[in-house]
């Protein structure tokens, strides 16, 4: 497969470049051409930096993976695009927050994997979030 033509490769590589630009806020005009990760509620305390996605598999299987967390083991199906490269790309595994009262959905882990964007049938985005220590 000619992964140049591979539309999930594309829109990754996209999201990549979106989320390496938002925290650069000053290097990017406020125009058309701004990414839509941006300040959390207009207020200069935070930065969305992450895009989160899940992906799907031809047969409509959600991606999973393992990951720990504070000595908690557990499976997210939700991902951060850390780097593509023609064929492949690294997600970064993200977990639920379990800071109930946070505004923020997920935190980083230092679990990845790797796929093969010719395997992926689908993608979904989620909303724009900001993550830390990524």
């Amino acid at each position: 497969m000619n992964n140049s033509s591979c539309c999930i490769n594309d829109i990754l590589k996209v999201i990549n470049v979106l989320q390496n630009q938002a925290e650069k806020v000053d290097d990017i005009p406020a125009t058309c051409d701004r990414p839509f990760l941006g300040f959390v509620n207009n207020s200069n305390t935070f930065v969305y930096n992450t895009r989160p996605i899940t992906l799907y598999t031809a047969n409509n299987d959600l991606y999973e993976a393992p990951y720990t967390l504070n000595g908690t083991t557990g499976t997210s199906s939700v991902f951060r695009v850390e780097r593509v490269n023609d064929e492949t790309a690294t997600l970064r595994v993200l977990a639920p927050n379990p800071d109930t009262t946070s505004v923020f959905p997920y935190v980083s882990t230092d679990s990845f994997i790797i796929v093969n964007c010719s395997c992926v049938c689908a993608i979904q985005c989620l909303t724009d979030t900001f993550v830390d220590n990524v």
